[in-house]
This record gives C-alpha cells, structure tokens and sequence, in this order.
C-alpha cells in the first residue's frame, strides 16, 4: 500500500471510497447526460480535498456533508421538473388574490400588490441594493456553517441538517402545491405556461447589464422551479441562522443576523421573486425546521462530539 493509501485508510478505515463517491458518481452520471457543469467537477473536488487532506479538513468534510447534499438535490429537481404539474393546479391569480386582500396596498380598484408598487418605482440604487444578499446568500450560509464548526459543533449540525431538510420541504412543496412567483404575472398574466424559462426578474436583469456579466442570469437558468414560490427559502435561510445562531452572538452578530434576515425579506419583495404571502411561509418553514432539529440533533451527534459555548457568550 502506498503512503497516500495508508494515509486514507488511517481517515476513513472503514471505507476509504465511499465517503466521495456519490460526487464522482454524479460528475460520471452529468457526463453521461450531456449535461456535466464545472460546479458538478468543483464539488467533487472539493469534496475528496476535504474528505482526504487531514483529519481536520475530513472533520469539515462530514459536517458540510448536508450542504453538498442539497447541492446535489438541487441539480437532481431537473428530472422532475414539472412532476405533478398541470395547468390547472399551479397557482398564480388566486394567490395574488391573497396577496392583495392580505398585504395590498390602496384602497379600492386602485389596491396593488408591494410588487406591483416597486415595478412601478424601480430605480437602479434599489436594485443593486437588493441585489447584494440575492448574489452573496449561498456563500454567506456556506460560510456561516463553517464558522459554525468552529464556534458550536452542535448549533452547527442543527443548522446545517436543517438547511438540508429545509430545502427538502421546499422542493416538496414546490410540486405539491406549485405557485407562480409576482415576475411570472407581470410577464405572463395569469395564463399557466408550463413551458416557460427561469428569469432573474427585471431587476436583476438591469443589474446584469449594468455589471456587463450576466451572473442572475446565468444563476436562474440552473434553476428547475419557475413555479417554487411558495415558500421563500432566500428567506427561510437568514431566519434558520437567526434560530440557531442567536444565543451564540451578541448584539452586534445579533443585529447583522437580524439586518440579513430583513434586507433578504424586502429584496424578495422588490427584486418581484416573492409575494409577501410566500416569505410568511417561508418564515414558518424555518422555525418549524429549527424546533425539529432541536430534537432530532442528539441522533444526529452523539454527545461526546457536542462542543458548545457557555451560554451567554459573546463576540
């Protein structure tokens, strides 16, 4: 056996291979489908790095192992795209009807959704603004949950299990109860096009041509769900940080999880992603995803491996 050989069999004696086949195994299954990206081949690398380079990256690799998951899963929902989608069941005027007698603004036959009010109120300063947590969320989550590792290995594996399981709910729900988000009505009206193409909305669009790179744009044609608006995991994400990271701050850490979660609640909004409708929900996804990891993480991590901060600890 070669020194790099017992240097992977002293990590992983159990089963050396196994820990990175999965990402290899879809690297082999994209190139076989003709649709192999460098993200597939970046994970995958990224992956044996971390799982093989030392005992503390291998410590990483496990406790990222359910971000790389829902990477996974992600690409995977293109071969269910429209899966229990019909014309007729996903939702788009009727929940705008919500959304206007909920948290419409005006009065009368003037009443117009917050999304129909920043369209018409667009400016270039909002969009840029808005575009920030848009264009930094996933590296931001990724970077919190390292942190995390560091900081409280048991709010870690709460967080990052719940990301996991959060992301399942939404994609779930995504096909059961498919709903069109406030740029596909404005586009299209409330006719049901099952054929129609993941859009960054206008907003984003603008801001793609004002940087002269088209990265919203090239970010939602990734996307499998133009009718996954219900609910808003941009917004589930920052709220599960807050649940799991609160009493790890203190006013300042407190006050940027708390401006995240607000800056990402009001760029949904005026980006035209999300009716307010689909953050309330995807709110209650996230507290509902933090109350059951409370629970579920002591089969998660046994306790020898719960490294936890006195309570009250500060920044």
């Amino acid at each position: 056996m070669t020194g790099i050989g017992r240097h992977i069999k002293s990590l992983w004696p159990r089963s050396p291979l196994l820990p990175i086949a999965p990402y290899w195994l879809w690297v082999i299954l994209s190139l076989y489908l003709g649709a192999l990206r460098w993200e597939h081949l970046a994970i995958a690398i990224a992956a044996t790095a971390l799982a093989y380079l030392d005992a503390r990256t291998k410590r990483w690799f496990v406790a990222l192992i359910p971000l790389s998951a829902v990477a996974l899963s992600y690409d995977g929902m293109r071969f269910v795209k429209n899966l229990g989608l019909t014309a007729s069941n996903v939702h788009v005027c009727d929940l705008r009807l919500v959304e206007l007698r909920w948290f419409g603004v005006g009065s009368g036959g003037a009443r117009m959704t917050l999304q129909d009010w920043f369209q018409a109120h667009a400016s270039l300063p909002l969009d840029l603004i808005c575009a920030l947590p848009y264009g930094l969320y996933l590296y931001i989550v990724i970077g919190y949950a390292l942190y995390l590792i560091g900081r409280d290995l048991s709010a870690q594996q709460r967080f990052a299990w719940g990301f996991f399981l959060l992301n399942l709910a939404g994609f779930a729900t995504y096909h059961l109860y498919p709903a069109a988000p406030p740029w596909y009505f404005h586009r299209y009206g409330c006719s049901v096009d099952l054929s129609a193409l993941p859009s960054p909305g206008p907003s984003l669009t603008r801001v793609d041509t004002l940087l002269g790179v088209p990265y919203f744009h090239s970010f939602y044609a990734r996307s499998s769900d133009v009718f996954g608006a219900v609910p808003s995991l941009h917004v589930a994400y920052p709220l599960l940080m807050i649940v799991e990271g609160w009493r790890l701050h203190g006013r300042v850490g407190r006050g940027l999880l708390g401006l995240f979660y607000a800056w990402m609640c009001f760029a949904a909004t005026y980006l035209d992603h999300h009716w307010v409708v689909d953050i309330v929900v995807g709110s209650a996804y996230a507290l509902a995803v933090g109350c059951v990891m409370r629970r579920a993480i002591r089969v998660l991590v046994p306790d020898r491996a719960r490294a936890k901060m006195p309570a009250g600890a500060t920044e």
